[in-house]
């Protein structure tokens, strides 16, 4: 299996952290891809307790985001990013793969 191209900034990383010590059980952070949103595609985020058997693990310090084997597909060369800002607080993907994508930053087309 060749290593996932999807990185995970430290922002990302450090909210991942906070997320995860508050909710007992979980370990990571789960990012999917999903049909649908106003782009043809959106990412939706979960906590999980563990890794599916087609999880592949990103990992930056103990902050941990689990992607699936078919998302992955769609999130080549992304990275996982966590913004704070005075429109509000969200994880974003920067998608080199997206052509377009909607103004909430969580749907996309290719």
């Amino acid at each position: 299996m060749t290593i996932p191209n999807v990185t995970l900034s430290d922002a990302a990383a450090k909210r991942i952290s906070e997320i995860v010590a508050s909710d007992a059980g979980k370990q990571a952070l789960r990012v999917s891809v999903e049909g649908g949103g106003c782009s043809g595609f959106s990412y939706k985020f979960d906590l999980a307790e563990s890794p599916a058997a087609d999880d592949v693990v990103i990992a930056n310090g103990d902050a941990k985001v689990l992607i699936d084997s078919l998302s992955l597909v769609y999130m080549e060369g992304s990275e996982i990013d966590f913004v704070d800002n005075l429109l509000g607080q969200s994880f974003q993907i920067k998608n080199p793969n997206a052509v377009a994508s909607c103004g909430c930053g969580t749907s996309f087309s290719i």
